[in-house]
């Protein structure tokens, strides 16, 4: 056997071990698919990915073959990212409005290949999920200028649904119009309540009467359908796009830094990472004084940073309150179990809504 001879023997030996070990890889591919549909989670994991690329191309010990094998693995895991794209494309997303709102927007971001469902309100799209109709359901949860969306919050501590990830997305308002109008023409303007407060002084600058609307691509739709001049949307450029209306005026926000962040809520909590540094905590305190000072200075006594506190009506009792809490550490560690078995000690009621690794921007 010469050189050439016992070279393609060797290729074709590794080909073959390479061909199993290429099934067994996009087997588990298949796997990874399966959780991150049943825990609502995204396909792209970007710092799962870079991981992958340095901890592997250290098992290289010719530094000539180095760059070829970080190639072969970014090559891999698009392979593997291709299969999955595939298997999540019956994934349904439920959110709250038309095509063309904000979560609309986000929910496509998040799941390019997921079939979004749109519902009437907040608790239509979240029961949806509970009741098994839709796989997860993505909410907005807070907006950097007009606050929390206080309906989601109470969802999250009555409903049974765990958040696997929060999600920041930039929110830029627009006029829209029908086709032909002028500001001149328009006396009046229409959308979700947090749309006109983010644009409140635009709209009082042009002296024009407001009207509420479920949400952005609601109040779009509406214009569209009425074809008044007198009447113009705020909302999204994709809002516009998909109900024939022009943008007559763009980023008409009071502030130019406006981001809503949304939550992706399912039916299943998805496995603790050890690379976990946000958690989303619900609880009561006990009516004894002092409890809800000493809940706080169990969390910070663990070494966990509160970096929001939030009071809400439990609807239950009259001057009653539940408190949404967002923290930073890991919340499944040692420390993390022994600052929720020290809370409830003070606490009547003690939800974790979910841990995650960090917010991303979408």
């Amino acid at each position: 056997m010469n050189e050439m001879q016992e070279a393609r023997e060797i290729i074709n030996e590794v080909d073959r071990e390479m061909a199993r070990l290429f099934e067994r890889r996009m087997d588990a591919a298949r796997m990874v698919a399966a959780y991150k549909k049943e825990n609502g989670l995204p396909i792209d994991d970007f710092t799962r990915e870079e991981e992958i690329i340095r901890r592997n191309s250290d098992y290289i010990q010719n530094e000539e073959y180095r760059s070829y094998y970080v190639n072969f693995l970014k090559s891999n895991i698009k392979i593997s990212k291709d299969l999955q794209h595939r298997l999540l494309e019956g994934m349904t997303v439920a959110y709250s409005g038309v095509e063309g709102a904000f979560a609309n927007i986000a929910a496509k971001r998040i799941f390019p290949d997921a079939r979004c469902l749109a519902f009437a309100d907040f608790k239509a799209a979240y029961r949806a999920v509970e009741k098994g109709n839709c796989d997860c359901v993505i909410l907005p949860i807070e907006n950097s200028f007009n606050g929390d969306v206080g309906n989601v919050l109470d969802l999250a501590f009555f409903g049974s649904l765990y958040i696997n990830g929060v999600y920041e997305a930039d929110v830029v308002q627009n006029l829209l119009t029908v086709k032909g109008a002028t500001l001149s023409d328009i006396k009046s303007v229409i959308s979700h309540p947090q749309a006109l407060g983010q644009c409140a002084g635009f709209i009082e600058k042009h002296g024009w009467d407001s009207e509420n609307a479920v949400n952005t691509a609601v109040a779009a739709k509406s214009v569209a359908e009425a074809g008044d001049k007198s009447v113009a949307a705020i909302g999204s450029v994709e809002a516009a796009q998909q109900y024939g209306l022009q943008v007559l005026a763009e980023k008409i926000n009071d502030s130019g830094t406006n981001t809503t962040r949304f939550a992706v809520f399912s039916r299943s909590n998805r496995t603790p990472a050890p690379g976990d540094d946000r958690f989303i905590m619900l609880f009561t305190v006990k009516n004894v004084a002092g409890a809800l000072g000493e809940a706080i200075s169990i969390i910070g006594h663990h070494g966990f940073n509160l970096r929001a506190l939030k009071s809400r009506p439990t609807k239950e009792l009259v001057w009653d309150y539940f408190f949404y809490a967002e923290g930073e550490g890991n919340i499944n560690s040692e420390q993390g179990r022994a600052m929720l078995e020290q809370l409830k000690e003070y606490c009547s009621i003690l939800k974790i809504a979910g841990s995650y690794e960090k917010e991303v921007h979408i």
